[in-house]
């Protein structure tokens, strides 16, 4: 089952104003519950070529207030790179490889900062400004959320 029905699947279920959904095909089952007002959980088993991987995605509700975004004076910076998925941040591209940036480096806009693994897939991460590294504001290895702050740069 592909990302985009699960979608449209959570769509359907708050829509029609359900608590909860279930659904088994093959060996993929999801189970769409709504605990609350604002937040819909997922979860789930997807086969593949890999094996099996269990999923968890994370969906605000469309009918709910959006979450906060971080002040900027929480981080004290305007020019902040955020995570634009759910995933694991790793900081190089290899374990026994130098991180892309650590604090102090001058970067470019474009050059790459980081990756995120989401669902088995890299995405790299790169700078939305020209600067210095303020601050690396992750961990390698490190879960992130989407919006979350990963970079502080000046």
């Amino acid at each position: 089952m592909e990302i985009k029905e699960i979608i449209q699947l959570i769509e359907a279920v708050s829509e029609n104003s359900l608590t909860s959904f279930e659904l088994e095909q093959g060996d993929t089952k999801i189970s769409i519950k709504k605990k609350g007002p604002k937040v819909v959980r997922v979860a789930g088993t997807a086969g593949n070529a890999a094996g099996t991987a269990e999923e968890i995605v994370t969906v605000l509700d469309s009918q709910a207030e959006p979450a906060a975004e971080p002040k900027k004076a929480d981080i004290h910076s305007d020019k902040v790179v955020t995570s634009p998925l759910v995933g694991t941040f790793y900081s190089a591209s290899s374990p026994d490889a130098e991180p892309f940036v650590k604090e102090g480096d001058t970067v470019k806009k474009g050059q790459v900062l980081g990756i995120i693994e989401a669902m088995k897939l890299m995405n790299e991460i790169e700078s939305e400004y020209d600067g210095v590294i303020e601050a690396v504001l992750v961990g390698n290895e490190e879960v992130v959320e989407y919006g979350q702050p990963l970079f502080r740069i000046r």
